[in-house]
């Protein structure tokens, strides 16, 4: 994974459930890579730009509709137009420095999550000019599991983290994992669920 003077960086992605660890092994991996001497920037979706704002915000309750609930659609061009923003931004200035960029979550995340309450072709295509991941990592946690963990860090609930969608959300996850890997994608599902130690060891075995 050295990114030499003059090479292209690499995109690593890591994907799952609300809950599964994503954002602990993202900013874990990334440090790791530092210390290693390899150049590495740790971002996140939805960004910290101006759309993945407004969807925060969304997503706690914020421009609500009154008596309805907001369209998934509405969330999918929304997910893809700051996937493309966050592109220009932040993720393709890093990858033509020459730097390692780690994810925590990319348009896996849309096509599972909106793929539920939208056509996940549709999802596709308006996603289909985002760079495909040199790897992705899914790390795979029960539903349940992944809601006792973010109960017990005591995390506000957001939109999509009701039981019921997040079990509609991991069928999604098994479904856009095998359409990709179909198509050509390399993702690696790992086992959530060990220790976080453990976790990240499989990490790296990953993507050695």
């Amino acid at each position: 994974m050295n990114a030499g003077q003059g090479e292209r960086g690499r995109l690593i992605v890591i994907e799952g459930l609300d809950g599964a660890g994503t954002t602990t092994q993202a900013k874990r991996l990334v440090e790791y890579l530092n210390a290693q001497g390899k150049p590495a920037h740790l971002t996140r979706e939805p960004s910290d730009g101006p759309i993945g704002k407004l969807i925060r915000e969304m997503l706690t309750g914020g421009h609500a509709i009154a008596g309805e609930k907001i369209a998934q659609s509405t969330f999918g061009l929304l997910f893809a137009a700051d996937r493309l923003d966050h592109m220009q931004r932040e993720v393709e200035p890093a990858l033509r420095a020459g730097t390692i960029v780690v994810s925590d979550r990319w348009y896996h995340s849309s096509l599972a999550y909106q793929g539920t309450g939208a056509d996940r072709d549709w999802i596709a295509t308006i996603n289909a000019r985002a760079h495909r991941p040199d790897i992705t990592v899914f790390l795979k946690v029960r539903p349940e599991i992944a809601a006792k963990r973010r109960h017990d860090a005591g995390r506000v609930q957001e939109l999509f983290e009701d039981m019921q969608m997040q079990q509609d959300v991991d069928a999604g996850y098994r479904a856009t994992i095998a359409e990709l890997i179909a198509a050509g994608e390399r993702i690696d599902v790992l086992d959530g669920e060990r220790m976080p130690d453990d976790v990240f060891a499989a990490i790296l075995g990953a993507i050695a």
